[in-house]
């Protein structure tokens, strides 16, 4: 079952320091877990984007009811 979720968060990679913030409605294949750790939410992100997760700070992340 897939999950939505309102998320806006920074990109830091030198590629997008003229345009780095992002914000709008990502859907996973599945809801992230109720503890999952601000690390874990970055890093799909990144993977997303094809860049490290350390190029990824998460700003705010809430699931869509």
């Amino acid at each position: 079952m897939s999950a939505k979720y309102y998320t806006q968060f920074v990109l830091t990679d030198v590629e997008y320091l003229g345009g780095n913030e992002f914000c709008g409605v990502v859907e996973l294949n599945q809801p992230t877990a109720r503890d999952s750790d601000r690390r874990d939410i970055e890093a799909i992100l990144a993977r997303n984007f094809d860049l490290a997760q350390s190029a990824v700070r998460l700003v705010s992340w809430s699931r869509l009811h």
